[in-house]
């Protein structure tokens, strides 16, 4: 179990893994995580599910290296095998049959939101889906996404693919169209997060936020991933990591989240110190 049995690249520094796990998958739902250890001496990271199947036990997960853990599983290959694949963990989604379901995805949180808007249209819903990254090389996911999608706006800052600008102003248009929104789920960066709440807040949209916010154990005993929700203490790995997107203080996460920006800096330089010195 663990093995990874197939490895893609998607996009500079992003791969698609599909690791065989089948406990785990047999039991995942939509919006639900799970916590990776590469080896005995690894740290432990939370990763959304992209994708499960199972029949096959297989997992689909979408990584982006970005500290020295992620980086250290960019160099894993097809037939290495992980210490542990720990969940499924988390509150899975609340889905069910609504009028439109708006889906806004924003770089590696268009995969994280890919299950979601999946099982809200095999409900019976219409879904939209606004996906949005930096420029047209890092947008990933894109033919999944409109596999089911009613409808999809895609936005790049640069605009060297769709519609220059931000998901918020293809959030911002459909909504001054008229569309009638039941309900909108954005995951990506935390300050998109915050932005699409704040456009979806004045017609009071329903609007939900997945929080891969600051996690050691993912069990709620450490209380690392403490996040404000309606003046209340809330933990991301038990309570959530979905919340009303109007209740979360944005403010409060995003400073948490940069707390450890030194250490994590160090650690990935010494990561890269080691692999030049071959030790």
């Amino acid at each position: 179990m663990n093995e990874i049995v197939q490895k893609k690249e998607l996009a500079p520094d992003i791969d698609e893994y599909v690791i065989n796990a089948p406990l785990v998958a047999s039991k995942c739902l939509p919006g639900q995580f799970v916590v990776l250890r590469l080896h005995e001496e690894g740290e432990r990271i939370p990763i959304t599910i992209a994708d499960f199947d199972r029949d096959t036990g297989f997992l689909t997960l979408v990584i982006q290296e970005v500290g020295k853990t992620t980086m250290e599983m960019g160099t894993m290959k097809e037939g290495d095998v992980l210490s542990d694949v720990i969940g499924p963990l988390g509150r899975e989604s609340r889905i069910s049959k609504i009028g439109t379901m708006v889906a806004v995805g924003g770089g590696i949180g268009i995969p994280a939101v890919h299950p979601i808007a999946r099982a809200f249209k095999e409900a019976g819903s219409a879904v939209i889906s606004v996906l949005g990254a930096r420029n047209k090389e890092l947008l990933i996911w894109e033919e999944r996404m409109r596999s089911f999608s009613d409808k999809i706006s895609i936005t790049t800052d640069d605009g060297s693919y769709g519609k220059k600008g931000f998901v918020t102003d293809a959030l911002k248009e459909l909504i001054d169209s008229g569309t009638k929104i039941d309900q909108v789920t954005a995951i990506g960066p935390a300050i998109m997060m915050k932005m699409v709440s704040e456009v979806t807040r004045p017609k009071g949209i329903k609007t939900v936020v997945s929080l891969n916010s600051l996690m050691l154990d993912a069990t709620g005993m450490c209380g690392v991933c403490r996040v404000e929700v309606g003046g209340k203490t809330k933990f991301a790995c038990v309570d959530g990591p979905e919340f009303d997107g109007h209740e979360v203080n944005f403010d409060i996460l995003m400073s948490r989240l940069t707390m450890y920006l030194p250490e994590e800096k160090e650690s990935v330089e010494a990561y890269k110190k080691k692999l030049s010195s071959g030790k």
